[in-house]
């Protein structure tokens, strides 16, 4: 794909996009939507970004499973449940990888 036919990708994705985003408050204009459509909305970027994670870190036909990194993960997902901070689950998580990976590297 040369650049001429990359910007034109670039363009059309953001005006497919904008015209989306600006759909909604066209369409139901002040009505808000029932409770179920609000909560599946609500639910979509994270589900998205769970999606986007497990294929990154499993990698092609799950080839690429690391078990330091999965542990680290783990980590972050308990530590969240226990009801920590993000930024503190992250932390403990990252720190729990780099030993892993320092004691077992």
């Amino acid at each position: 794909m040369n650049q001429g036919h990359l910007w034109w990708a670039v363009v059309c994705v953001a005006v497919i996009s904008f015209t989306f985003k600006a759909a909604g408050p066209a369409v139901l204009g002040d009505r808000r939507l029932p409770p179920a459509a609000r909560a599946v909305i609500a639910l979509l970027a994270p589900v998205l970004l769970a999606g986007l994670l497990v294929v990154d870190v499993a990698g092609p036909r799950w080839s690429g499973l690391d078990g330091p990194l999965l542990t680290g993960l783990a980590t972050v997902a308990l530590v969240r449940l226990l009801r920590a901070p993000i930024l503190f689950a992250i932390l403990a998580g990252t720190v729990v990888t780099a030993l892993i990976r320092l004691l077992w590297g």
